[in-house]
């Protein structure tokens, strides 16, 4: 059952702003609750492309979209009770029902992401976190791991191990290892190396690391002779008065340290191949967004925006999402930008940019 009153491209837009109720759920879907990264998600399918979608935020539960499940099994997605479209939501993987032999669930060690991405994170701990005077304010790294849903530092072995059974179990395509920061220079990068190694003499899956800019440039070349095929180092907030604001003790590293790291990091990794995470709606104007994309799409980076969602539990949990037409003033220039220059989410080898579920950028990169 279809009823179109919103285009594809506007629809995903406004569910990513505003989020979903799901109003009778049927099975055990995709979803993320706490933890690195965009959270507070559920994956789900709209006219064959996967999108993460908040379900558990707050601000979720009084948006105008639900879903209700009727009684031959389908979902219906309605806007003020008016029926959409039907979409289906991605399912639990199989290899979620396996454990290490020493007792540790697969799905404590790396989770799926959209329908065929694995995403990990290393160390579920930073050297922020613990801070609050210096933590990011949206992160909510460590509800994951105090929930007992994960474990502190996954080992190369156990990620190995997992993503092998990923590939083979569930079709996954490519995989994203992220870290919170500890202490030592490299800034992640050395743990990012050391797992890839073991993941890639296991099976062969394209990988993207995320960490901070390292202090030494060398490191590039090391993540990726290591296995590392895609690089992302993540921005977030643009505005420096912003980022000391939000994120007060990653603003430590200026966005000019930034750009001096994506130069550095494109020279290994190659064009296209290397990201940054923008969160659109923390303070930063649609001005200051496009203009540093403009200034990372000139040096081959791929700048992937995503709406910003307050995630339970954090000191923005309150905070609003940024409306559809906020984004959009957003990502159809960006997509212009992208095609310009020949930057391509679907050229990208592994991560968040290829995936696209987080953002509806892809959808305005093929108009």
């Amino acid at each position: 059952m279809t009823i179109q009153t919103l285009s594809k491209q506007r629809l995903i837009t406004e569910l990513q702003s505003q989020g979903i109720r799901v109003l009778n759920p049927q099975t055990e879907h995709v979803s993320r609750k706490g933890g690195a990264g965009p959270s507070d998600h559920q994956a789900m399918i709209i006219e064959g492309s996967t999108v993460m979608v908040p379900v558990y935020s707050n601000s979720a539960q009084f948006s105008p979209f639900s879903v209700q499940h009727t009684s031959d099994g389908v979902a219906r997605l309605m806007r003020d009770s008016i029926p959409l479209r039907d979409i289906t939501f991605a399912s639990k993987p199989r290899f979620y029902d396996l454990q290490t032999a020493d007792g540790v669930p697969y799905s404590h060690i790396a989770t799926l992401h959209s329908t065929d991405v694995l995403a990990t994170t290393v160390l579920q701990t930073c050297i922020r976190y613990e801070n609050r005077r210096k933590a990011c304010k949206f992160c909510s790294i460590g509800q994951s791991l105090a929930a007992g849903r994960t474990v502190a530092h996954k080992t190369p072995q156990q990620l190995a191990e997992v993503a092998k059974a990923a590939v083979e179990l569930d079709g996954v395509k490519h995989m994203v290892m992220t870290t919170g920061t500890p202490s030592g220079s490299d800034r992640g990068a050395k743990v990012l190396c050391e797992s890839a190694l073991a993941i890639k003499a296991a099976v062969d899956i394209p990988i993207q690391g995320q960490c901070e800019p390292p202090a030494d440039p060398l490191w590039y070349q090391r993540m990726k002779d290591a296995g590392i095929d895609a690089l992302g180092m993540h921005l977030e907030v643009v505005t420096e008065s912003v980022r000391e604001v939000i994120m007060p003790g990653k603003a430590q590293v200026s966005v000019e340290q930034y750009m001096t790291a994506f130069v550095e990091a494109v020279k290994v990794f190659g064009k296209g191949q290397v990201s940054t995470y923008i969160l659109a709606g923390l303070g930063d104007t649609q001005q200051a967004i496009l203009d540093i994309c403009q200034r990372l799409v000139a040096i081959g980076v791929y700048p992937f925006v995503v709406p910003f969602v307050p995630i339970r539990g954090t000191p923005l949990e309150d905070h609003p999402a940024p409306d559809a037409n906020f984004m959009e003033g957003i990502l159809r220039p960006l997509a212009g930008m992208l095609r310009e220059n020949t930057l391509r989410s679907t050229e990208i080898k592994a991560g968040c940019g290829r995936c696209g579920a987080c953002s509806s950028l892809a959808t305005y990169e093929s108009e």
